[in-house]
């Protein structure tokens, strides 16, 4: 099928919840911050077009109304007081959408809107653990699961509103690789959710953590990976292969990505010359600093400058 409209038509209900939406979609925005691009784009609907109103109050206008959406994904957001909108214009409303669309998705309480309508039959999916087995009892055509979310072929379930942050994260790195990933977690300030939620070994994924945050804290200095290592208390090769099984990737590609993370933050947001972006980004000199730049955002940090201006 092919998709003409965005990435996602985002549908809420009145009682909506913001966590949620903002977990949703902040990430999303991230993505397109961080590298320039508008790599996602996203709408509001409601069922009728009318506004709405999130639990605590915030009052949202929509882009338009579900007959009007077509895109690649669907995601449904009704949150609280989910059963008053679970009759059946909204089935059938539901129903004739799911044909629009590449991907259906429920989440924190979405699970129950789509399960109503007979579009998780015979699909794995999750739902806000509160209602969990009230969501096993009633439809017994959907294989249920206590996960933070799920994909099963063109449906998507998700568990609540830190769950859905944690879903977007596993779709971006999924597109956009490990990298972009842990740069978008960064912001956040949450590192463990630039990994999926199938990551089989937390003692790894902390030890990454360690290595990166010592990173970090070491980029116009920057450190031998051996002392990286030593300081995480592993040998080089153990961090180099628990990186390469977190992250896809070596750790000096991380703290080179590290580097010039903050370089290409000092070129958007200062106004230092190039040379002083070097010495604090841990290059010897401008020339070494604007080629690794230049290899990894195709710009010299001078035309980069201008392009964001």
């Amino acid at each position: 099928m092919h998709s003409t409209g965005p990435d996602f038509d985002i549908l809420l209900f009145d009682h909506f919840s913001n966590h949620c939406l903002a977990n949703t979609v902040e990430p999303l925005r991230a993505v397109n911050m961080i590298s320039g691009k508008a790599h996602y784009n996203w709408r509001y609907l409601t069922v009728d077009g009318q506004p709405v109103q999130s639990s605590s109050g915030l009052q949202v206008a929509p882009h338009g109304a579900l007959n009007d959406g077509q895109g690649t994904t669907l995601v449904l957001m009704p949150s609280y007081d989910f059963r008053a909108h679970q009759g059946w214009q909204n089935t059938r409303l539901l129903r004739a959408s799911a044909k629009r669309y590449q991907y259906l998705a429920g989440l924190d309480t979405g699970s129950w809107l789509l399960a109503q309508a007979g579009l998780l039959d015979g699909y794995k999916a999750t739902i806000h653990w509160e209602e969990l087995t009230n969501f096993s009892e009633e439809f017994p055509e959907v294989e249920v699961h206590r996960e933070r979310f799920l994909i099963d072929r063109d449906r998507i379930t998700c568990s609540g509103a830190m769950a859905a942050f944690d879903l977007i994260m596993h779709l971006i790195i999924a597109t956009h690789g490990p990298l972009l990933g842990l740069e978008v977690a960064q912001l956040f300030m949450t590192r463990d959710s630039a990994r999926s939620h199938t990551t089989p070994s937390r003692t790894s994924a902390r030890l990454v953590d360690r290595a990166v945050a010592i990173m970090q804290a070491n980029l116009e200095k920057p450190l031998a990976i051996g002392q990286v290592a030593k300081q995480v208390g592993c040998t080089q090769k153990t961090l180099e292969s628990k990186t390469h099984a977190e992250l896809g990737t070596t750790p000096q590609t991380v703290y080179r990505r590290l580097r010039l993370n903050l370089a290409r933050k000092l070129v958007i947001d200062s106004d230092l010359p190039v040379t002083e972006i070097a010495c604090r980004c841990g290059y010897d000199n401008a020339s070494a600093m604007t080629r690794a730049f230049k290899s990894e955002f195709s710009q010299t940090p001078r035309d980069f400058r201008k392009s964001s201006a």
